[in-house]
């Protein structure tokens, strides 16, 4: 018992450490005096935009910082305890329990550490697209969207429809969520990518097996404090009748916009509100969100042609595969993170493919850096 609650401290103690390397230790905490010093000026509401922003940052740098320090006095606390309860086995099955939950808690925050990105921190739009193949895809389409919904669902986030186009017998042939939640693009910016289903299709009625595609794209809401230039003269605007569910009045008018980028193909459309003016608004938003990751991915240098549709949804660049026949078993095959819990993923128990692409993309990151 006592070399299993040692190994808890370990941990603890390794991931206090690794907590602290990430935040840069002295940087965090000169840089949290200097915002606490100016949160306490007369004047630092006068700009409450900039005082928000630093608010935000004091905010994450206070939370890393006491993350760290509690974590280090739990182990440090845990090592005297232990000494004391030597020969209490009730005493010793109460301390392991306490550095089982503070370990969770350990990993949970390097986790939460590794979302570092310019807009990690920001709400996201998904949209999803179905591939070839008809129903069977556009149904494929629709649980994903269903997927998705249930992840943000179980992680206190709240979803918005921004648009929809049902397909023609069942499923959708494209829809677009805004995700609204701490972190939700830097948890979800890894799906982007097509996802491959294997299954028994409901609509052959000669109970054969196909393979179906659809796309996902995630981009950030993108707020003031990044700046996207649009020349509006480069963006051609369409209205047209909204389709779908909404009543009769989205039915009569032009309230849905479509705007399409003309240097980049990039198309954006938002119908899920009644005013045409409040949907222009949001489709601008939209826009500058799928710019903002068109530019990152310049940044990146990566050669990802998936980007704004325009590589085939089909064999060859899928991201994830979820087989449903003639075995269960969803294997990301960037990660190689696979599970036979299919069901559970499907009602969007996603998160080890999340934790394990962020770990990865951060670690390709150092070893860049390092190189």
């Amino acid at each position: 018992m006592s070399a299993e609650i040692k190994s808890l401290i370990d941990q603890i103690r390794s991931s206090a450490a690794l907590l602290r390397r990430r935040l840069d230790w002295d940087t965090a905490t000169k840089r949290l005096d200097e915002l606490t010093a100016l949160s306490e000026k007369p004047d630092f509401w006068d700009d409450p935009q900039a005082a928000q922003a630093m608010m935000r940052e004091r905010q994450k740098l206070a939370d890393g910082i006491e993350t760290v320090e509690a974590l280090e006095k739990e182990a440090e606390d845990a090592g005297e305890l232990l000494e004391l309860a030597e020969g209490d086995d009730d005493m010793v099955a109460d301390l392991e329990a306490s550095l089982t939950r503070a370990a969770e808690r350990a990993e949970k925050a390097e986790l939460a550490a590794l979302l570092s990105g310019e807009a990690d921190g920001n709400d996201a739009y998904i949209q999803i697209n179905a591939g070839e193949g008809g129903t069977e895809s556009q149904d494929w389409a629709s649980i994903l969207r269903r997927m998705y919904v249930r992840w943000a669902e179980k992680h206190g986030m709240k979803v918005e429809e921004m648009d929809e186009r049902e397909g023609e017998e069942a499923g959708i042939k494209s829809a677009t969520l805004q995700i609204k939640g701490d972190s939700a693009y830097g948890w979800l910016k890894s799906e982007q990518g097509v996802h491959r289903l294997v299954r028994i299709s409901p609509f052959d009625s000669s109970a054969r097996r196909h393979t179906s595609f659809a796309s996902v794209t995630v981009t950030p809401v993108i707020d003031d404090n990044i700046e996207i230039e649009i020349d509006p003269s480069d963006v051609r605007t369409d209205t047209y009748r909204a389709s779908g569910a909404g009543g009769q009045h989205v039915n009569r008018t032009d309230s849905a916009v479509r705007l399409t980028h003309e240097p980049t193909g990039i198309v954006v459309q938002c119908q899920n509100d009644r005013s045409q003016h409040r949907n222009r608004d949001q489709a601008w938003q939209m826009l500058r969100s799928r710019l903002y990751e068109l530019e990152l991915q310049k940044r990146r240098e990566v050669a990802d042609a998936s980007y704004a549709g325009k590589t085939d949804i089909g064999f060859g660049h899928q991201i994830r595969s979820y087989v449903l026949q003639p075995y269960q078993m969803v294997k990301d095959l960037r990660t190689e993170v696979e599970t036979s819990d299919t069901q559970g993923v499907l009602d969007g128990d996603i998160d080890r493919f999340l934790s394990a692409s962020l770990a990865a993309s951060v670690a390709k990151g150092e070893d860049d850096a390092e190189a």
